[in-house]
């Protein structure tokens, strides 16, 4: 065998080193939430562009739900002003 023996090294696994992870320690990444690009944000907007950017009719379930968005931003805009 070689010169290093298993009782020199310190056990694998067991403990972490001191200071290894420290919850302020700015260069560790830290993720949030993954952030839209510019045309998926569009899309959550407005449920009928795919179609329509494809040169289709929307499907009526889309339409339903531009109707729906449109009725809800109506009662808020609505319930901001009373």
């Amino acid at each position: 065998m070689t010169g290093n023996s298993e009782d020199s090294k310190p056990a694998r696994y067991e403990e972490g080193q001191p200071g290894s992870h420290q919850l302020n320690d700015p260069t560790e990444q830290k993720q949030g939430e993954p952030q839209d690009d510019p045309e998926t944000a569009a899309l959550k907007k407005d449920p009928t562009l795919p179609a329509k950017m494809h040169g289709n009719k929307p499907s009526r379930g889309a339409e339903i739900d531009a109707q729906i968005a449109a009725e809800e931003e109506e009662e808020l805009k609505q319930k901001g002003k009373a």
